[in-house]
């Protein structure tokens, strides 16, 4: 099966986000039940990479991958060596899920669903949303070792699972 050549934001009417399974019941969960309502409700927002539908079998495609983006805070405490920041919390964009569907792994599309994430959160940030950095939550140690393959991705000062990239690193990518 083909794949589209780019994300676009999940669709009800066009996408069938319940047949995406990577393996990590919540990551599943959250596309099928949660990423439409969170997005209806002004929460975050969350691309698909869909799967070209050849055979027309349905009308909606099938989902690759998929990541969320939303806005958060970050305190200059919670992030090594910035002693510029304020002393009040500073808005972040919150990497909040990015999954790859288990019939497409080894395939190089996670490490394409996350350039593409970090690529739409400098966007953001050019077209007016303030964001000092990106921030993600690591799922588990498998998700970490992944990221740490990227040497942009610092730790947290008291949360190694929490990892941060500054906004100036994300916009070189």
């Amino acid at each position: 099966m083909k794949l589209s050549q780019e994300f676009v934001l999940a669709d009800k009417t066009k996408h069938n986000l319940r047949s995406f399974d990577c393996e990590k019941p919540d990551m599943n969960q959250y596309l099928a039940r949660f990423a439409l309502r969170n997005m209806g409700l002004g929460l975050n927002s969350t691309w698909v990479l869909p799967v070209i539908n050849e055979e027309k079998i349905s009308d909606k495609a099938d989902v690759a991958a998929y990541f969320t983006l939303a806005t958060s805070t970050v305190t200059r405490e919670e992030i090594p060596a910035d002693k510029k920041l304020p002393g009040y919390p500073v808005a972040a964009v919150l990497l909040a899920r990015l999954a790859v569907d288990t019939k497409y792994k080894k395939q190089g599309l996670g490490d394409k669903t996350l350039i593409t994430a970090l690529r739409k959160s400098a966007q953001l940030t050019e077209a007016g949303l303030p964001a000092h950095c990106l921030i993600l939550d690591v799922l588990d140690a498998d998700a970490l070792t992944y990221y740490q393959r990227f040497d942009m991705f610092i730790p947290f000062t008291d949360d190694p699972m929490r990892l941060f990239v500054p906004m100036h690193v994300v916009k070189k990518v």
